[in-house]
């Protein structure tokens, strides 16, 4: 802005000079008459003042335009109806609105606002792009004599406001007054009807639509913004049809088609359009260009996108365009071209904020967190960019997994300072901070200090329960989400948070977790009316879930339902069959995967636990030296800690030790020496467990089972000294042992029982019914195996701990409250031990029930006093 003010010559009394900015070079006007010649409205001086002004505003010179205005008016003339509407469309251009109050008082003292229609309408264009409701009323109410142009005016200018239903009424006031709608009148109706809820919308943009075709109108861009208007209501198959339907295509009506297609996720089909248009020979502009590319991106068609992006560069006018830049990174970040991102990035030499968050985004999404802040930090150093909401929801997560980064909390406060606090995006992207780094309270602080919480904000604090482990809270806050809807006080819309695909993706492993079979099974009742079944994520956590659950033919049933697969769902069905120890049936589902799909890393894991589980070592062997040569999947540490596992289960100690010494050494071994020294604890082998656990404890003191296991195979062998020794150190270095705990559904309830557990307000009931069933399982047969409490203790105690164990508990549970005939299904955080493997054999036929144990490595289906583990586990 100047240093110098400018005013009116014939402002009002109660207006304020305001400044002019006269920042761009003007060129010299013509000289005012001379102080003796009194200039009239009708010389040849003062028209060529008025074409100056008008030329300057119709070649979109508005500052140029200004400062002839106020020249003119300064040499005393006064303006005219030419001269108004030039000046306040180069005001309205410029958005200052204060210049144009006072234009408007110079229009009100000549009266030019009664007497010229033109300039009262130019007055209303202004007040609707620069003012509020209140200036454009009131300019409007004001005009004595209204044209056409007055009321499209108007009813774009409410459109301009978001007053939808208000410019509605205005088109029907428009017609009583016998004024006839035309082309852009029913663009602006078009405009409103997309924005109402969509039942509503669709009915009254059904009546435009009539409307048009009743008078006739074949314009382009009424079309166009009828398409438009079809799309953004749900309506894409009618704004198909209406795009095939009229003649008059312009680029326009292409743009609209493929970005209303790749709007609605019909990528394939925008991909389509945009190959005819080619084929019409119409050439692609910006618009088309950063329409078409989130297509390429979200079916990842790298070649497509490359050849989109050679036709860019080669009109240099397009690849400079932020918004082409922006979709270009986009997707050659989506489709994991990191690299060629970044040269697009750093080739660009006015780069805007949005590419700086493409940029961003990229990095995160693809799991470059340390990039993505190194970018951050040069961005809010170097470029004199300030970040927006945009880029924190993209920083927050890489400050989040970023391992070398530790003020993660500091994000926060800079977020405060920036004064986006309030954003929802960020607010989500804060509640998944916080549940990442264990501090689940303030994640659930933040989310119930929400304004208003959509899906997302729901699902992130979901997920975020699911990450800390709390699945119960994650299921209770799934029960509030289904029975609410949100309101916003303010506009008072209405949010609807409907739980979606990702919700049920994310909230299915908790029911997993915790055994809960009813809570799955009404879960799958709503995917199913939800039309959400299908989905394959939805469909593979379906199927974890039975599996988990124990169901493993419900598991089945979903996964041959499924009508599309990838290898996350054949991974969980290899799992499941594995879990179940039947690693034939596993393999054998291998074998028509191959046919289909390749396998991945994760495929063998599952694989070589289905072996281990099912005593197939050779089996899994033969697997693991042709997993590279015959299927492309280089065998990485963790599948060498799955082999060492299935050797080590099945009592092969010494071929394991020696596949540890032969790993890679660019390989870590601690999986490897973790297996092993579990299967030294089952094979009851001292010399080998000291040995893992050596390796172990150099690396990972603070882990809590390796002093455990160690602890257990030294108590088991009798060398009690040994065992407590190795207690004092993990209780010397602050750790502490992982308590033993089950859970059990009941009632639409998780019931949580720990070792020991008195606090559940059963607890009588349930150890007083433990001790006469243990009467009855010794009458039959059962001798308690004392050897598994790994304390010096007398027989009588030992007993007594064995039936405080957690899984015990919930099992009776389960007896004391359940019908007769329904099978007890209980999940467990840990091993199950050998005496409650023998005594649930022995429930399991003295109650005739069927009792399902899901330990932390397998199921045990308890039926008729046997196992479906067949002892091996």
């Amino acid at each position: 802005m100047s240093a110098f003010t400018l005013s009116l010559p014939f402002q009002t009394p109660h207006q304020q000079q305001n400044p002019i900015n006269k920042n761009h070079s003007f060129r010299s006007p013509p000289k005012p008459p001379s102080s003796n010649q009194k200039p009239t409205s009708d010389s040849p001086s003062y028209s060529s003042w008025i074409e100056q002004l008008r030329s300057h505003t119709r070649s979109g010179n508005f500052h140029e335009a200004i400062s002839v205005y106020i020249d003119m008016t300064t040499a005393g003339l006064r303006p005219n109806n030419f001269a108004f509407p030039a000046v306040l469309k180069a005001v309205t251009e410029i958005q200052d609105f204060n210049l144009g109050e006072q234009v408007h008082g110079v229009v009100v003292k000549l009266g030019y606002d009664a007497s010229s229609v033109t300039v009262a309408n130019t007055l209303l264009n202004m007040y609707g792009k620069c003012g509020g409701l209140n200036d454009v009323l009131k300019v409007f109410d004001k005009i004595t004599e209204r044209d056409k142009v007055s009321w499209n005016t108007f009813i774009a200018s409410l459109c301009r406001l978001e007053e939808w239903e208000l410019a509605l009424d205005m088109f029907r006031r428009m017609q009583f007054d016998k004024v006839e709608p035309n082309s852009f009148t029913l663009v602006s109706m078009s405009l409103a009807c997309s924005n109402l809820e969509n039942r509503h919308g669709v009915m009254l943009g059904k009546q435009v639509h009539a409307y048009s075709l009743k008078i006739g109108d074949t314009m382009s861009f009424t079309n166009n913004s009828l398409m438009s208007m079809y799309a953004k209501l749900g309506r894409i198959q009618d704004s198909v049809s209406l795009f095939e339907m009229f003649p008059g295509k312009n680029i326009i009506s292409w743009n609209t088609m493929i970005s209303s297609l790749s709007q609605q996720d019909l990528f394939q089909e925008a991909m389509a359009v945009f190959k005819l248009m080619i084929l019409e020979e119409m050439k692609p502009d910006g618009v088309t260009i950063s329409s078409v590319l989130p297509a390429c991106s979200h079916l990842e068609l790298l070649h497509h996108g490359k050849q989109i992006h050679a036709y860019a560069i080669r009109n240099n006018n397009l690849i400079e365009n932020s918004y082409v830049s922006s979709a270009l990174i986009d997707m050659y970040c989506n489709c994991r071209e990191i690299t060629i991102a970044r040269k697009v990035f750093d080739r660009l030499v006015n780069r805007s904020l949005a590419n700086w968050n493409a940029m961003l985004a990229g990095y995160t999404q693809n799991g470059f967190y340390d990039s993505a802040l190194v970018l951050f930090f040069k961005m809010m150093e170097f470029s004199g960019l300030s970040a927006n909401p945009t880029t924190m929801a993209s920083v927050i997560p890489a400050s989040v997994h970023c391992e070398s980064f530790h003020d993660k909390e500091g994000m926060h406060g800079f977020i405060v300072k920036m004064g986006f606090s309030k954003d929802g995006y960020v607010q989500n992207a804060l509640i998944d901070l916080y549940s990442r780094i264990g501090k689940i309270n303030i994640s659930r602080n933040i989310f119930d200090r929400l304004e208003i919480k959509d899906t997302v904000s729901w699902n992130t604090m979901i997920t975020g329960y699911v990450v800390c482990g709390f699945h119960e809270h994650a299921l209770d806050l799934l029960h509030k989400m289904n029975q609410r809807d949100e309101t916003h006080d303010q506009n008072l819309e209405k949010v609807t948070c409907k739980p979606n695909s990702i919700t049920l993706m994310t909230v299915l492993p908790g029911c997993a977790a915790l055994a809960a079979l009813a809570k799955g099974k009404e879960i799958h009742s709503y995917a199913i009316r939800n039309l959400l079944a299908t989905d394959v994520a939805v469909g593979s956590a379906l199927t974890d879930m039975y599996a988990k659950c124990g169901c493993l033919n419900f598991a089945r049933k979903v996964f041959d339902e499924m009508p599309v697969r990838n290898v996350i769902t054949w991974n969980v069905m290899f799992m499941a069959y594995g879990m179940h120890g039947k690693g034939d049936v596993a393999m054998s589902l291998f074998n028509r995967m191959v046919a289909e799909i390749n396998p991945n890393e994760v495929s063998f894991i599952s694989l070589f636990a289905a072996c281990s589980h099912s005593g197939m070592v050779d089996e899994g062997l033969e697997l693991f030296h042709k997993m590279k040569d015959k299927y492309g999947v280089d065998p990485t540490e963790d599948h060498y800690g799955c082999v060492v596992d299935l050797l080590g289960r099945a009592g092969r100690l010494a071929e394991a030790h020696e596949l540890i010494t032969k790993m890679p050494p660019r390989f870590k071994k601690l999986g490897a020496w973790s297996s092993l020294l579990g299967a030294c604890w089952i094979h009851q082998n001292v010399d080998l467990g000291e040995i893992a656990a050596r390796n172990l404890l150099e690396f990972e003191s603070d882990v809590a089972s390796h002093y455990v296991l160690l602890s257990n195979i030294y108590s088991a062998a009798g060398f009690w000294k040994k065992a407590t020794e190795v207690r004092k150190t993990m209780i010397k270095n602050g750790v502490k042992k992982e308590p033993g705990c089950s859970w059990i559904e009941f009632d639409d309830e998780v019931h949580k029982f720990m070792a020991g557990d008195f606090s559940h307000p059963q607890s009588e009931k349930i150890h007083g019914f433990l001790e006469k069933l243990l009467e009855r399982l010794k009458q039959e047969g059962y001798v308690p195996d004392t050897s598994c409490v790994l304390h010096d203790v007398n027989e009588d105690e030992k007993e007594s701990l064995l039936c405080g164990h957690s899984e015990r508990l919930a099992i009776a549970f389960g007896l004391i409250n359940m019908p007769p005939g329904v099978t007890i299904r209980v999940a467990k955080n840990l091993r199950v031990c050998n005496d409650c493997h023998s005594a649930i054999k022995f429930i399991s036929k003295v109650v005739g029930r069927e009792i399902v144990v899901r330990d932390v490595r397998r199921f045990h289906c308890f039926k008729d006093g046997n196992c479906s583990c067949g002892d091996y586990w």
